[in-house]
């Protein structure tokens, strides 16, 4: 996973967002071509939309992509107000979770997420392999429907005791969920926030998909771009 190898916020931001709904093995190639076009907040924020969604095609949830691009043209409008738009190496200038939640499509885990893998902060956080581990626990085994309010403390707690870097410590809880999935410990449908994924075929996304690779074709504006993806 190439964003365990980086603190870069902006770099976890777009690997934080690609990875919603998505699988690890199939961001990763995406995530190396986006960062490789746009490797910093700035080049993201001057691109075209157009050339943004190219590069995401395939990867699914084109929303994503376009809040991802409105996150970046905030985040260097902000930099820009403060003189910093420098060519510095530093992409952004740090925020706090509240700040990271103010951003177009970033929810509480994602902005809790990169001030953790960013700036290793001992924020606490839950996802979907993290729900898992502490499901699989003996802790939780007889609670039966399980709400994430029952897990976040237990999710403190374990930070707290483990004395480990806030970093690597959820990069290994994750690992952990992610190991007892591929063993067939499946346990988020005990969880009460458990939706099952929709459909894509037939769905309203396959349609706003296929809208937006037609737009492409033919080269329409950014305007045309946003309207289709807000439909």
């Amino acid at each position: 996973m190439p964003w365990r190898h980086t603190h870069d916020p902006y770099k976890i931001l777009v690997s934080e967002i690609m990875l919603q709904q998505t699988q690890v093995e199939r961001v990763v190639p995406f995530y190396k071509r986006f960062i490789k076009k746009f490797p910093t907040v700035k080049a993201l924020a001057r691109a075209k939309l157009s050339d943004v969604l190219r590069l995401w095609s395939g990867l699914g949830y084109n929303r994503r992509a376009k809040f991802l691009y409105q996150a970046a043209k905030v985040l260097a409008a902000e930099r820009a107000k403060k003189g910093e738009m420098n060519g510095s190496p530093t992409p952004f200038f740090a925020l706090s979770v509240a700040e990271l939640e103010s951003l177009p499509g970033v929810g509480p885990y994602t902005a809790r997420a990169i001030v953790v893998f960013a700036y290793n902060k001992p924020e606490v956080f839950i996802e979907t392999n993290i729900r898992t581990v502490f499901i699989h626990s003996n802790i939780l085994q007889n609670v039966g429907m399980i709400s994430d309010k029952d897990i976040l403390p237990l999710v403190e707690e374990a930070l707290r005791k483990s004395n480990m870097e806030p970093r690597d410590f959820y990069a290994a809880l994750m690992d952990y969920g992610s190991y007892l999935k591929k063993q067939g410990i499946k346990l988020n449908t005990k969880s009460k926030h458990y939706t099952k994924q929709s459909r894509f075929e037939g769905s309203r996304r396959q349609k706003r998909a296929a809208h937006v690779r037609k737009l492409l074709a033919r080269g329409a504006s950014d305007k045309e771009l946003l309207k289709a993806l807000h439909s």
